[in-house]
């Protein structure tokens, strides 16, 4: 292996400028990661990768870049349908692996990742990089250390905003059989992760779904769910595209001791009955553009600034948009080089995927569904 870790970037759609430029921030920060190359069928998307970051190699089929020996790690940014398959095929071919979100479409597709992750001894990931906000390090250690006492509700909405024309634009986006889902599974999945990685795991839910505002996709755009958590909290689950105009992901913890807000990636509010408060008092563009249509990529501006309370080892008051990808890729390449487990392997990427698989099952059949 390298002296440093040689990344390639299999697909360089919405998603692939986030993996380029988070490595290149680590990159810039002296650290241990390099990128070599990217994959793309649609040339042009490619080149605009490489022309930006100056990548040396380019490759028009993903098998070629997954057999390049040159190559240590991939980053499979491509549509949710195809994880399970680029993956597995770069982890027996000697590379590790971090996936995008969702780590794919069934249950099916994610044990045989997790077959695959433990027959060839190579580190998977699947990106939840919002565990990485420090919003979300600060609550989940204030959970842990029982300062919220037992979590007793839990609730998380997503309700967000997509154009006819974001569906209209890839004939994989809004079908079953390439984007798995539709508002739960593409917009929500990081938010039900982060839902059940603070409440506890859930238990037990009951779902509603429907396609409510968008033609020509076979998936939802409004999904609702009430859960059981295994702490044995209760709560819901909301998540939507047909939002107008777009409003920041909000997540809400309550226990008996204290609570805690998420909105739009920041802490909005964390009070405690010993007296202790924390909120940020700044906004987040990046999370509202997000939610109104835009695409996330790696930026550095001031206003995008997490504002938490200084002193915390938990959180990172310098914190920008992009860190959290940054974040989890340093977290991956350390699992690589000390035979570690990354913080979201593939037993922790499956967690999410079987709760929103539930949400359709319960909807389907109009019955509670127990994971």
């Amino acid at each position: 292996m390298a002296d440093k870790l040689r990344f390639g970037i299999i697909g360089c759609g919405a998603i692939g400028p986030t993996h380029a430029g988070a490595l290149r921030q680590i990159e810039e920060r002296g650290g241990d990661a390099e990128m070599v190359a990217v994959a793309d069928p649609v040339a042009e998307r490619a080149q605009k990768l490489v022309d930006k970051y100056g990548i040396g190699r380019v490759y028009g089929d993903y098998a070629d870049l997954i057999a390049d020996p040159e190559i240590d790690a991939v980053c499979v940014c491509t549509p949710s349908g195809m994880h399970a398959d680029h993956a597995v095929a770069a982890l027996r071919a000697g590379k590790h692996a971090i996936i995008e979100k969702p780590m794919d479409i069934s249950l099916e597709a994610c044990d045989r990742l997790i077959a695959a992750e433990e027959e060839t001894g190579k580190k998977l990931a699947v990106v939840s990089q919002h565990r990485w906000d420090a919003a979300s390090v600060l609550v989940k250690q204030a959970i842990d250390e029982g300062k919220l006492g037992r979590i007793v509700l839990a609730d998380a909405s997503v309700k967000w905003w997509r154009t006819q024309g974001y569906y209209d634009s890839g004939d994989w986006r809004g079908t079953w059989a390439m984007d798995g889902g539709g508002a739960l599974m593409n917009q929500g999945v990081h938010t039900v992760d982060l839902l059940q990685w603070l409440a506890g795991g859930v238990e037990s839910l009951s779902a509603y779904t429907r396609t409510a505002a968008h033609e020509r996709i076979e998936v939802e755009d409004v999904a609702v769910a009430a859960l059981t958590f295994r702490s044995g909290a209760v709560g819901t689950l909301t998540a939507t595209t047909a939002a107008w105009d777009g409003f920041p992901v909000k997540i809400d913890i309550y226990g008996t001791e204290g609570t805690a807000i998420i909105e739009g990636d920041r802490l909005k509010l964390l009070k405690l009955k010993t007296g202790e408060e924390f909120k940020s008092e700044e906004s987040a563009a990046h999370a509202l553009s997000v939610a109104k249509g835009g695409t996330a990529s790696v930026k550095d501006q001031a206003e995008t600034r997490l504002n938490v309370p200084t002193g915390n080892a938990a959180a990172d008051p310098g914190a920008v948009w992009g860190d959290a990808h940054r974040a989890q890729i340093e977290d991956f390449i350390k699992a690589i080089r000390e035979d570690g487990r990354p913080l979201i392997d593939g037993r922790e990427g499956r967690k999410p995927l079987e709760i929103i698989l539930g949400v359709y099952q319960s909807s389907r059949t109009g019955q509670p569904v127990t994971l």
